[in-house]
């Protein structure tokens, strides 16, 4: 394997971080009060939540949340891909399912990639299995590759390595990194550029958010809230869920 320098390392992340706050940003820019009222009215009701502004910031919360978790994930995977490049002159799949593939020590490896380790339902996992073994298969019959090898990469955990039931290798962590790098303190040279200018975006998407924040508020309190200011759940179950054909 080639070895990754920490400079390049640090370009990279450098360079491609701050597309991550860009688009979280974005994300929060396009909130509007329709798409916070999709999130569950009966679990805040349960809750007893019966202001305004907590509604809304709870909603902003879960939404926010989920879409945080997918925009850092899709960064993780591109610089997997990067560091892989760079050791094994690996590159992005065309494969379905499949983000990277890479030659090493006489193995194929077909991997798919993932953030962290709770991932996915039961029939995603199956089309996962899918996905690899179909991988391999069209490999196999495009190339003259005696070994191939599927993986389920994740980034952050503490699984063991080891063989799923359905026969791909799933490796976590510390070990994910150092199977594309072959440097065992990968995982952790990543945390300090990942902080690259974290201050600086995140002053200015917390200021982007106050400002959404008060607008969401205030068109809740108009279309929600009775002249006492209280809410009307009411409302807000038909504006989530009515629909009557």
């Amino acid at each position: 394997m080639n070895t990754l320098s920490i400079d390049e390392l640090n370009q990279y992340v450098n360079a491609n971080i701050v597309k991550f706050h860009e688009n979280r940003l974005r994300v929060i820019q396009t909130l509007t009060l329709e798409k916070l009222l999709n999130k569950n009215p009966y679990l805040f009701k349960a809750k007893n939540i019966n202001k305004a502004h907590e509604l809304v910031e709870g909603t902003m919360e879960a939404f926010l949340s989920s879409s945080e978790e997918k925009i850092f994930g899709d960064f993780l995977e591109g610089l997997a891909i990067f560091v892989a490049s760079k050791t094994t002159g690996g590159h992005k799949s065309s494969s379905q399912g499949v983000d990277l593939e890479f030659e090493k020590e006489n193995t194929y490896y077909l991997v798919t990639i993932k953030s962290g380790t709770n991932w996915g339902n039961s029939s995603q996992h199956k089309k996962l299995a899918d996905d690899l073994r179909n991988a391999e298969i069209r490999l196999k019959q495009s190339k003259s590759i005696s070994k191939v090898q599927s993986v389920l990469g994740i980034c952050y955990g503490k699984t063991k390595t080891g063989y799923t039931s359905a026969g791909y290798l799933k490796i976590v962590g510390q070990n994910f990194w150092t199977f594309i790098s072959g440097n065992k303190n990968l995982y952790l040279e990543i945390i300090e550029p990942v902080g690259y200018r974290a201050k600086e975006h995140n002053d200015r998407y917390l200021n982007a958010k106050a400002g959404i924040t008060n607008v969401l508020i205030g068109g809740f309190i108009d279309k929600f809230c009775d002249s006492r200011g209280v809410i009307n759940w009411e409302k807000v179950v038909k504006a989530n869920s009515g629909n009557d054909d």
